[in-house]
């Protein structure tokens, strides 16, 4: 019944003439204008995560859309069990992270629950081991109720005996996808009209024989970025990007985004901010021992 709703409020979108938008800017630039309009990442900072990042776990850091939450995963005490999702919020994207909630018992559960994905309508992809080894699921924030149960994505989605990890929703040029890894690999599908998704494919351009990991697509489908140990890196997992013409293209060859941003540690889970001008991550180790939470800015 979710997945039902969570389709009905795409199309919902596309009626009122949001993905339109979207598509309009899009055809206004060709793509390597768009994909100049940002200059190079910035040396990567902790400023203003004093209240998120501990002496334990803190990683797949992800913010909403109106940039006013953080959402990310952490073994802090407090929790349901193992990693949990929590929450931390501000005032304004100029004030501070404010001190993480814990999401609660109907997201969390004595499992492992990580890689949260807010999107636009309160809904929320993530995911969690309490039927396995990590299945992509879906809920949604109700200001009044509170979450609602979260609903498995299913097997055209999620695998019976791989995990998955690190899921990316976005609608571009009047269509929907879910980008996420599987094993060591990255992989798509696309939704329906009907709110369900399609079977999910290997994208090959982006995967390599090495280890390539929770892809983020930033919201117009043109840049996506991941984790990968291949050659030529910094060392461990560095993060990586490509970007594309449409969604109907292929992507380009993936380029290392450089000693600026990754380190001889790993860096892994980035994800863009709505404008695209901010990209959250972990770093392992990090200056309190454990993975912490990390950005950097263009």
């Amino acid at each position: 019944m979710e997945q039902r709703r969570f389709g009905r409020f795409t199309r919902r979108l596309v009626a009122s003439g949001t993905v339109a938008t979207l598509l309009l800017g899009m055809l206004a630039v060709t793509a390597p204008v768009a994909a100049k309009q940002f200059a190079d990442w910035a040396a990567p900072s902790q400023d203003g995560l004093a209240n998120v990042n501990t002496t334990v776990l803190e990683g797949c850091p992800m913010q909403s859309p109106d940039g006013l939450s953080l959402y990310f995963a952490s073994n802090r005490a407090g929790g349901s069990g193992g990693l949990d999702i929590w929450v931390a919020s501000r005032a304004s994207t100029g004030d501070v992270w404010g001190v993480p909630q814990n999401l609660g018992d109907t997201i969390n559960s004595a499992a492992n629950e990580f890689c949260p994905t807010p999107v636009r309508g309160n809904g929320l992809f993530f995911i969690s081991a309490r039927e396995g080894a990590g299945d992509i699921y879906f809920a949604r924030l109700n200001p009044v109720h509170g979450w609602t149960t979260p609903v498995n994505l299913g097997s055209n989605v999620n695998s019976s005996t791989v995990g998955e990890a690190g899921p990316s929703y976005f609608e571009a040029e009047g269509r929907a996808f879910l980008y996420f890894s599987r094993g060591p690999d990255i992989y798509a599908s696309e939704q329906a009209s009907d709110g369900s998704w399609g079977s999910a494919a290997p994208v090959a351009e982006l995967n390599s024989a090495a280890s390539d990991n929770r892809p983020n697509v930033r919201k117009n489908g043109l840049e996506v970025v991941f984790d990968s140990n291949r050659a030529d890196g910094q060392g461990d997992l560095d993060i990586w990007t490509a970007t594309r013409a449409s969604v109907a293209d292929a992507w380009s060859a993936p380029t290392n985004l450089g000693a600026v941003v990754n380190t001889a540690a790993a860096e892994l889970r980035a994800s863009f901010s709505w404008d695209g001008s901010t990209l959250y991550f972990g770093r392992n180790p990090s200056p309190n021992g454990s993975m912490d939470l990390w950005f950097t800015t263009r």
